[in-house]
């Protein structure tokens, strides 16, 4: 099968440009959900689904984690993408001329102060992308779009300002999700990352319990986050982002004790770190 990337959104989207920071040469496939993004790697007409699970400013993205777990996926890598933000307009428009600009809402809401500043009024759009494709069809330069340089590239529309996003550090993390997981147990040092999900049984102090194996055997965990399951207020599933590979025998003994006061536990993926997590720790 051809390298073929799903994801969701338009082309020109922060999807589309974590694509092509991963692998430049891959085919993409738009689709309109997150689900269909996931269904076309199940179906076998794409490889690889890139999906974004949490920003810098905005935080997780609703659903994703609620999704992985059924999905019959693994992750196989993550990535980070540096969200940069232009304000697009058609051709011969300028900023001053600009007193509306459309984007998905949580975009909007990363550039308060430059619309504040310019006087714009955000308008929201179903996406980033296809707002800038909208704009290109307008016959209006009043009106703007907050997307990416490359959906002005697509699209044919003019940066009129670039970086305008209020948070200078403002990134987006990314999972590679594939049919199979990555079967290196040869490597086993810090370099790696593993993810489990899991539900801890009806005792006290369950979670309590299920995590002491981490901090006993000395185990970095990055992210911890709940949601219901079930449409139940006591079925709660979390999800684990912690620091080495399963085969390690501190993870293994640490993974050992989890799996003791839950549920159900599975891992959901062991993937290298992203070079941007040690970059991050030396800020």
């Amino acid at each position: 099968m051809k390298d073929i990337i799903a994801f969701q959104g338009e082309p020109g989207s922060y999807s589309h440009e974590a694509c092509l920071e991963l692998n430049p040469k891959s085919e993409i496939m738009p689709c309109s959900t997150f689900e269909s993004a996931i269904d076309s790697v199940v179906q076998g007409l794409s490889k690889y689904a890139l999906l974004p699970v949490e920003n810098s400013t905005y935080g997780r993205v609703a659903d994703i984690h609620s999704l992985l777990p059924n999905s019959g996926l693994y992750i196989v890598k993550e990535h980070f993408l540096r969200i940069r933000i232009d304000l697009l307009g058609l051709k011969g428009s300028k900023l001053k001329d600009i007193n509306r600009a459309m984007s998905h809402t949580v975009l909007l809401g990363q550039c308060r102060e430059f619309l504040r500043n310019n006087k714009i009024t955000g308008v929201t759009g179903l996406d980033t992308a296809g707002s800038a494709k909208k704009i290109s069809s307008q016959l209006d330069q009043s009106f703007g779009a907050l997307a990416s340089a490359l959906a002005g590239k697509i699209y044919g529309l003019e940066t009129l300002a670039s970086g305008i996003e209020d948070m200078t550090n403002n990134t987006t993390r990314f999972l590679l999700m594939a049919p199979e997981p990555i079967n290196d147990s040869a490597v086993t040092g810090d370099e790696f990352m593993t993810t489990i999900v899991f539900q801890v049984r009806n005792i006290p102090a369950a979670l309590y319990k299920a995590l002491g194996g981490f901090a006993t055997n000395g185990i970095n965990m990055l992210k911890l986050e709940s949601y219901m399951v079930g449409g139940s207020f006591t079925a709660t599933q979390f999800y684990l982002d912690v620091e080495g590979h399963p085969e390690n025998k501190h993870l293994k003994n640490a993974i050992e004790e989890l799996a003791y006061f839950t549920s159900t536990c599975s891992i959901l993926g062991v993937y290298e770190k992203h070079p941007f997590r040690s970059r991050s720790e030396k800020i």
